[in-house]
């Protein structure tokens, strides 16, 4: 038998075929690597991202870069413009604008922080139990949700505000009393579309009990849509507290927030613009940095939702 002619002109490697083997080729990412990837290529996710990183660190050092305090009167210098004195200027008692800017970004930030993570920890544990029992369970402790929900928000942290009167604290706690039932929601529906797989059932055959199931396995994997809840829960929060300042409900002085700061300016709005304009400006960046990015992280967390 004669031997095959050698034509390797006639076995050509495609171009296509050999990138689409190289691809192949390459270890497989992890689900939180390939959704960074996907969140990194949104630029206005990361953008909004680098905003917020800016806030924080200006949050953090801000009060310490000038010379006044944020507390201390100086009737003196009421009212005064910005300047290379005072950068954001000074108020009606001469107290300087930008430390009390960053000083209530502060208190701003950790209102809408803390309010957020009450109610994940309160939505996880409510959802979660509700979820996997099932049942009578599930029925009764959605009822008692529903009819929490069934109550406005806001004449309820009205209402707590007044009776339990000014302070931090109340505040946040107004805030928590029915903000956690959301997320309960959205975590109930995801152990719901769990508890059936294969993984839960391999769970329970090799004696792991509904704890761990719950924390070690459900929860971790619902973990896409809670961390887009938990986002778009604490610019909520914010704008809660300034629009209680708006009220006269805010926090007790000489402690300054954004929401506290806008409340004081807006009669002055006329003649000292500047004292409502700062803390306005900061309140509005700051919920677009944290919705651009819960936008993102949706969009990166659903592969179905990725490009």
């Amino acid at each position: 038998m004669s031997a095959l002619p050698n034509k390797k002109d006639k076995f050509v490697v495609v171009g296509s075929q050999a990138d689409h083997a190289e691809k192949i080729n390459k270890p497989s990412l992890s689900f939180w690597k390939e959704a960074w990837l996907h969140f990194k290529k949104n630029k206005l996710a990361m953008f909004g991202a680098l905003l917020l990183i800016v806030l924080i660190t200006l949050a953090a050092i801000g009060p310490h870069i000038v010379k006044y305090d944020y507390a201390t009167n100086d009737l003196m210098n009421s009212n005064q413009p910005p300047s290379k004195e005072h950068w954001f200027g000074t108020d009606d008692l001469g107290r300087d604008v930008f430390a009390r800017t960053w000083e209530g970004a502060r208190i701003s930030l950790f209102i809408g922080i803390a309010a957020a993570l009450i109610d994940l920890a309160i939505g996880i544990i409510w959802g979660g139990i509700a979820g996997y029992k099932g049942g009578r369970v599930d029925e009764i402790m959605m009822r008692i949700a529903d009819i929490l929900y069934g109550i406005p928000n806001l004449l309820m942290i009205i209402i707590l505000m007044v009776v339990l009167g000014q302070g931090l604290g109340t505040m946040i706690l107004a805030m928590t009393i029915t903000g956690w039932i959301g997320m309960a929601r959205i975590v109930r529906g995801q152990v719901l579309q769990l508890k059936t797989q294969e993984f839960v059932l391999a769970s329970r055959t090799l004696g792991a009990d509904s704890r761990r199931i719950l924390f070690k396995h459900l929860i971790p994997n619902s973990m896409g849509p809670i961390l887009v809840t938990l986002t778009l829960t604490i610019p909520t929060a914010i704008f809660t507290e300034a629009f209680l300042s708006f009220l006269g409900l805010g926090l007790n002085p000489p402690l300054a927030s954004w929401g506290t700061m806008a409340s004081d300016g807006l009669p002055a709005l006329e003649y000292f613009p500047w004292r409502l304009f700062f803390p306005a400006t900061f309140i509005c960046l700051t919920i677009f940095a944290f919705n651009v990015i819960g936008d993102g992280l949706r969009d990166a967390l659903d592969p179905r939702l990725r490009k």
